[in-house]
């Protein structure tokens, strides 16, 4: 049953980014792990160049943070997904996450156009 499970959720993947086979899915999860791995790594460097520390939480901690590492962590990706094989696929959904963070890929209803 537990097969079934995994197979079950690997196919939705498949269905939803629209890909071709169940390998293409397996790649982009290793894309993704070594993706957040490497983020993990060099994430403190980053804070120590910074001098900031990790142990305290704080607001201008997750602000730097975001001004930072994501932006960093959306390279990375791009850099593995071309490693691997699967930039056209990370580099269209790095442009679905652009659209949404700048609000140009929200339709417009009929009565707010121009």
């Amino acid at each position: 049953m537990s097969s079934e499970i995994k197979k079950n959720f690997l196919e939705r993947l498949k269905t939803k980014w629209q890909l071709k086979s169940l390998w293409q899915v397996g790649v982009i999860l290793i894309v993704f792990a070594l993706t957040g791995t490497t983020v993990l790594f060099i994430k403190q460097p980053i804070f120590d160049l910074l001098g900031i520390s990790l142990e305290k939480g704080g607001f201008w901690k997750t602000v730097l943070y975001l001004l930072f590492v994501l932006p960093l962590y959306q390279i990375i990706l791009l850099f593995y997904g071309f490693v691997f094989g699967q930039f056209g696929f990370f580099w269209e959904k790095e442009k679905q996450f652009l659209r949404r963070i700048t609000g140009k890929g929200k339709a417009q209803k009929p009565s707010e156009k121009p």
